[in-house]
């Protein structure tokens, strides 16, 4: 890296640091504009902050690797989520911003009664604000680690490569991510969410030209020969968008690159509903939920939502998987596959391109790791310090304690970081420890008889199956999930009939407040006559069915036009115009003014 590289990466810092300092004194008035903008995010602002969270250094990295194992086919792990998002969009977004709460984790106090709601918030709070949060903060660093240690191997501070902290071997690599995490936590820490997201939508942009601009010279490279020169030299599998029809995986050789059956099923079938992942939750949550709280109106919440589902799915993955694939040519024998992508912009990017690339690793590393500490650290204040810990302090004092816990995430993620080697293997344990919840997180919405019990069985009984699986059985991941959902559903359903519902004034206050309509509900909207809950539930199918439809039909008629395969990307782009088609005629059906009421 040469001095021009040093200037962009230099300007890159200054204008994130300017942005937060501009936002700092709307953050400060109150924990609403912290966490939430005030409530007054558009919804391209919202939605584009959305797309930028999920788009960390680690995702490249992950996708590396899931075509390394599995060819183009291997990103289903994380497609399948659509199916999940579209939901969300469709059905959740305009409950949540009607829901008038600060966090996804007070749902829980509005929902439920009696001291296990109280418990649920309080153990929601840890379990996922901080529990949770650090795993997620922890496979971002991994990747930002494995970027560093390729890009500048030598690495030393002081003369050493490595130090010791509270019995933990910390390398150079990690204590520099360590100070970019510092840098981060402190614009966070200034602006809150309206810094986070406005930096994030520009960190998004210079991330996505940085990966598009790899792509181009990653296919030039005299070894790979650009499109024909791959597909000349990797075998048909690899470029299948789906798996060949076989009871097991084959060969992980890149000569019999492909993804069993077993899990394309559980992907596609299962996973979607009922494993909680970050920004795919189902029934939304997380920092997806509190960027559509964040939202101007319902309306805008939705469209956010949309945005966000469109630009992750159908306009970001490609220019990751063509460089994936040029690792195969390059990097066939690397034991690591996921630093074979950043050694693809070591030995491919001129001086300038080198340095917007690296630009683009931290804008990706950044505006992941802002996201989440905002996210988990309204959590800890909003439902565990408020409610258990000083439930009589000035917003003052809840924004300074929001600004510490920000420092407090980031050190412990740190930590958290020497745990892990394997970023992929990192999102599969993630969504194995959440196996079962999912229902629950979507049924809460439409089934009164849904409680407390039903979420805490729900996160509690995943530990007693997946841990015995991993440790007793040479089972894959994919058996082990399906394993771990079914018998965790079938815990939380026995939970929830052997225990109380919350108590009817709880439920018609809910009812009152969201009215989401539906046969759940009508025990509780029977008794509230002159509360008019949601309809049109079927024009809402529709138009989940249009979405799904546009995002996966747009993904592969890219993937199709890239590979050269014209005919068959010019019917999938009319297929997609037909989606967008349903989706507005649907909506209209249903009425914009019951969206936006």
């Amino acid at each position: 890296m040469l001095t021009l590289d040093w200037v962009i990466i230099a300007l890159f810092f200054a204008i994130s640091l300017a942005i937060g300092f501009y936002m700092s004194k709307r953050a400060g008035r109150s924990t609403s504009d912290f966490f939430l903008s005030g409530r007054n995010l558009p919804w391209y602002i919202a939605g584009t902050s959305m797309v930028a969270t999920t788009f960390a250094a680690d995702t490249p990295l992950a996708v590396t690797e899931l075509v390394a194992e599995s060819g183009i086919a291997g990103n289903w792990l994380w497609w399948n989520m659509l199916f999940g998002g579209m939901l969300t969009v469709f059905f959740f977004a305009r409950l949540w911003r009607r829901s008038g709460i600060l966090t996804d984790c007070e749902l829980v106090s509005i929902r439920y009664s009696g001291g296990s709601a109280r418990f649920l918030r309080g153990f929601r709070a840890i379990y996922i604000g901080v529990l949770m949060n650090v795993v997620v903060l922890a496979w971002v660093n991994l990747a930002m680690v494995k970027i560093l240690a390729v890009m500048f191997p030598d690495l030393t501070f002081f003369g050493y490569s490595s130090f010791g902290m509270l019995g933990i071997e910390l390398s150079s690599h990690l204590l520099l991510v360590g100070m970019l995490l510092l840098f981060v936590s402190f614009y966070s820490a200034l602006s809150g969410l309206w810094g986070v997201s406005l930096t994030d939508s520009f960190q998004f942009i210079i991330a996505m030209v940085g990966c598009i601009v790899l792509a181009i010279f990653a296919l030039k490279h005299p070894s790979v020969g650009g499109i024909s020169g791959l597909k000349a030299q990797l075998p048909d599998t690899v470029f299948s968008f789906f798996p060949a029809v076989s009871s097991k995986a084959e060969s992980s050789s890149t000569q019999m690159l492909t993804l069993s059956l077993t899990a394309f099923i559980t992907y596609l079938g299962v996973q979607w509903w009922a494993s909680w992942y970050p920004g795919a939750e189902p029934g939304g949550g997380g920092y997806v939920a509190q960027r559509m709280m964040s939202a101007k109106d319902e309306k805008h919440s939705l469209m956010a939502t949309l945005w966000f589902q469109i630009a992750h799915i159908a306009i970001r993955p490609w220019p990751w998987i063509l460089v994936a694939l040029v690792t195969l040519v390059l990097y066939p024998d690397a034991a690591d596959k996921g630093a074979t992508y950043v050694m693809v912009i070591k030995d491919v990017m001129p001086t300038g391109w080198l340095g917007l690339l690296m630009a683009a690793f931290l804008a990706a590393f950044m505006s992941t790791i802002a996201s989440q500490i905002v996210w988990g650290t309204s959590y800890i204040v909003n439902d565990f310090i408020k409610p258990f810990v000083k439930p009589n302090g000035t917003e003052k004092y809840y924004v300074k304690v929001s600004r510490v816990t920000t420092f407090v995430l980031m050190f412990f993620s740190l930590i958290a970081t020497t745990q892990f080697s394997k970023i992929s293997d990192a999102w599969r344990f993630i969504l194995a420890c959440s196996g079962g919840i999912g229902l629950v997180l979507i049924l809460r919405w439409f089934w009164w008889r849904i409680n407390a019990w039903s979420e805490i069985s729900a996160m509690v009984a995943p530990f007693l199956v997946y841990p015995w699986l991993k440790l007793y059985t040479n089972l894959a991941f994919e058996p082990i999930l399906l394993i771990t959902v079914f018998s965790s559903t079938a815990v939380w359903i026995a939970v929830t009939y052997f225990t109380p519902a919350s108590d009817n004034q709880t439920l018609l206050s809910f009812y009152r407040r969201v009215h989401p309509g539906g046969i759940g509900w009508k025990p509780i909207a029977s008794q509230l006559p002159e509360v008019v809950g949601d309809s049109g539930f079927k024009y809402l199918w529709y138009s989940w069915l249009g979405g799904c439809t546009t995002v996966l039909s747009f993904l592969f008629g890219t993937g199709k036009l890239l590979l050269g395969e014209y005919v068959y990307a010019a019917v999938l782009f009319v297929v997609a115009a037909l989606g967008i088609r349903i989706i507005i005629v649907s909506l209209r059906k249903h009425g914009w003014k019951k969206i936006a009421s």
